[in-house]
């Protein structure tokens, strides 16, 4: 990888590189696959990650554990749920990872950051700060976290730790990896490219890194929100759940706001997506605006 410092960006990134479009599934299925099937899909995700799938995911659904019955060499759906839920093993994980959804960007829902870094003069330098991001997926999230943290306080800062977690094993590998293609940063500032990457070369080309002493800040880790003890160390300062409230129910949202409302500090924010809000759980949280919340009671 080389110093971004020294080349700035080409004026023109890449679009694609992938090299591939997605495959169009065949117009007839190859495997039957019932509305039983579908419904009994619905109520395994449901009960294992909390996730609640719409009605009309019925083909995404298909199209993706259809590569599960290939890789487990099952024949019908009812088949490879049987074994699931007989002994599913580790075929619980890729399960689960074939059905979650990671759309993600650096900087997504940009207004959040400058509120965070004033919390984090806030705070200052006194004492421990301690940030969870709860849906890292591929890593853009946290990584643009630990972005805000440097600028405000320098690189590596001694007195704040990151945990990113995320239920996807999949998404988690490549967050902790930092390697992203081009298009991927193509809206990142300059500033921020020349400061925070490094730009490959050779069999690297037409990717970026994010440098070491960004990377050593956070921990990652796969924790899922449905777990009644979350392995994170408290009291919590902010804990960013931006956009992963939405593929669960009311219920379920106020399961885990529950949790997460004593892991907080008194004056914690928590970040949540632009489409989700938490009326329902007023007795928990009050919004400041832009989906920004603080305690029900904070001061």
């Amino acid at each position: 990888m080389a110093d971004l410092r020294k080349p700035l960006f080409p004026a023109g990134l890449p679009g694609s590189l992938t090299g591939s479009l997605p495959v169009r599934e065949p117009a007839a299925r190859e495997f039957s696959f019932s509305s039983a099937d579908f419904e009994r899909v619905r109520k395994l995700i449901y009960q294992h990650a909390g996730i609640s799938l719409s009605p009309v995911k019925q083909d995404m659904v298909y199209s993706r554990l259809a590569r599960r019955l290939r890789a487990t060499g099952k024949q019908t759906f009812s088949a490879y749920l049987d074994a699931l839920e007989g002994n599913g093993g580790s075929e619980w994980e890729l399960f689960v990872n074939s059905l979650t959804t990671n759309l993600t960007s650096f900087f997504r829902e940009p207004h959040h950051f400058p509120i965070f870094a004033e919390h984090l003069k806030k705070i200052g330098s006194g004492r421990p700060i301690r940030i969870w991001c709860s849906a890292a997926s591929t890593g853009e999230e946290p990584y643009s976290i630990a972005m805000t943290v440097a600028e405000t306080f320098g690189a590596c800062p001694s007195h704040v730790s990151i945990v990113a977690s995320d239920l996807d094993t999949n998404v988690l590998a490549t967050a902790q990896k930092g390697v992203y293609p081009l298009e991927r940063v193509e809206k990142v500032a300059p500033e921020r490219l020349r400061k925070f990457f490094l730009r490959g070369s050779g069999s690297q080309e037409g990717y970026v890194a994010v440098r070491p002493e960004l990377k050593q800040m956070i921990e990652f880790r796969r924790i899922n929100l449905l777990e009644q003890n979350y392995p994170v160390k408290a009291p919590l300062d902010i804990i960013f759940c931006r956009n992963v409230m939405i593929y669960f129910d009311k219920a379920t949202q106020y399961k885990i706001l529950a949790r997460f409302a004593p892991l907080l500090q008194p004056d914690g924010l928590m970040f949540a997506g632009h489409s989700e809000s938490f009326l329902h759980a007023a007795d928990l949280f009050r919004s400041l605006g832009k989906t920004v919340y603080v305690l029900a009671k904070a001061r």
